[in-house]
């Protein structure tokens, strides 16, 4: 991880900040001003990664001389970063946590440089994983009982995309994951059947079947829709037959009427007395077709989900912003049209009972009564306040989540026109908010 893994205005500003000795410490919100379409809710993800990033965060030899040679750096402004490392605080809420519109996700305390210079890789990594685990989630809601498996990596938008799409879905509750190295280094469960060549590549359906459970007898899940469905799912109960195979295992359906294909191939496995095998669906599923498949009471056993979910294809973006709330113990905002902030540093508040919205107020400011504080310390000094365990944050931020959604009141649930549950501000943030814009307005300074 490197310094330079930032836009360019970042390194302009933090190196102008540095040559007029601006060390005061400051604090930026990172916040979604709106959900995107169809979402009543997002799911807060990709805190473990930025906090690397913010650990990580330097200027190494090479950084410096592109900065020099290339982008015309004097030699104090990299005397300057050559020794500058992210030393600042972060507080945040807590991966798996649902969160809405307009409230602080996290929030970071450094001196100024430090907080501007990561601005962008920390966005970067919150607004992505947060868009990928919020469309996981709504999969999850549609599936019902259902088991969910991340078939995207290759489709996501680079290889360690692939390993963040594995990361967040499991964080919204699917099950387990084609990315193996994803799997090995989050302690998920890799999954995998055969691909359509392994079919063709032998002189019938029988003969690819009986190799691969003969090579993987642990749970073979056969791929029935190369030729003919009902043909293949014959052909899979006469090797499962031959075998003697009683373990767990079944068949995947990859293409076509699935609703039928699924009640057909289900009478085929019960006729042969084979019950206990699975059925599992995919190809170019979303929410939205899970969810119809639901409906027509097909009876599929999990799906596999790739593409859609893993670009989040219908919002594939999240309207996020990183902005600066307080320098020093001035409290600072924009009035900019459709992009105005609140000034200070923030904390979100919850009704457990989930009858009403949270409020946004001022991190300082006593709870309102009976709610709890989203937003807790997870960075200090720079260094992360728990040790590092990729398997363990998966499982933490998974039972948030499962809590979470049992929190999360119905028509936010909604796939179709969801309501979200609005924020609202404190009096005390509301009447700092006044101060602070009159005196803008007037020319001065708070």
């Amino acid at each position: 991880m490197t310094g330079l893994r930032t836009d360019l205005y970042e390194l302009r500003m933090a190196a102008s900040y540095l040559r007029r000795g601006m060390t005061d410490r400051a604090t930026f919100s990172l916040f979604a001003r709106r959900l995107p379409p169809r979402r009543g809710f997002l799911v807060a993800a990709g805190l473990a990664e930025a906090l690397t990033f913010l650990e990580e965060f330097a200027f190494d030899a090479d950084d410096l001389a592109y900065l020099r040679d290339t982008v015309g750096f004097d030699r104090s402004a990299l005397a300057a970063l050559s020794a500058l490392r992210f030393t600042g605080d972060v507080r945040a809420v807590p991966e798996g946590r649902v969160v809405f519109a307009d409230e602080p996700l996290l929030e970071v305390t450094a001196p100024i440089a430090e907080a501007q210079l990561v601005e962008t890789g920390v966005l970067n990594l919150i607004t992505f994983h947060t868009t990928i685990a919020s469309k996981a989630a709504r999969c999850r809601l549609a599936a019902g009982g259902a088991q969910l498996i991340d078939f995207a990596y290759r489709r996501t938008h680079g290889i360690e995309a692939g390993a963040a799409v594995a990361r967040a879905s499991a964080i919204a509750g699917f099950a387990a994951t084609s990315d193996v190295e994803a799997a090995r280094r989050y302690g998920l469960t890799p999954s995998g059947t055969m691909a359509h060549s392994y079919v063709e590549a032998f002189p019938d359906e029988r003969s690819a079947f009986r190799a691969f459970a003969a090579d993987f007898p642990t749970n073979p899940i056969f791929l029935v829709d190369t030729y003919d469905t009902p043909a293949g799912v014959r052909a899979a109960v006469d090797v499962i037959t031959e075998l003697g195979l009683t373990g767990p295992l079944g068949v995947r359906l990859d293409s076509g009427d699935l609703a039928a294909l699924a009640r057909e191939t289900r009478a085929i496995l019960d006729g042969a007395g084979l019950t206990g095998a699975q059925i599992v669906a995919s190809g170019s599923l979303d929410e939205d077709a899970i969810a119809a498949l639901v409906a027509a009471g097909a009876p599929i056993d999990g799906y596999g989900v790739g593409t859609k979910m893993g670009v989040s294809y219908d919002a594939p973006s999240l309207d996020s912003a990183y902005k600066l709330v307080a320098v020093g113990d001035r409290p600072v905002l924009k009035l900019s049209p459709g992009k105005a902030t609140l000034p200070g540093p923030k904390q979100v508040f919850r009704d457990p009972s989930g009858a009403s919205g949270d409020v946004v107020g001022l991190r300082d400011e006593p709870a309102p009564g009976g709610r709890e504080p989203l937003l807790v310390p997870v960075m200090r000094d720079g260094r992360r306040l728990d040790p590092v365990d990729p398997a363990g944050a998966v499982r933490a931020a998974r039972n948030r989540f499962d809590a979470d959604l049992s929190w999360l009141p119905g028509p936010a649930r909604r796939l179709a026109d969801p309501e979200p549950l609005a924020a609202t501000v404190s009096p005390a943030l509301t009447a700092l908010h006044e101060r602070v814009a009159a005196e803008v307005r007037r020319g001065g300074t708070y």
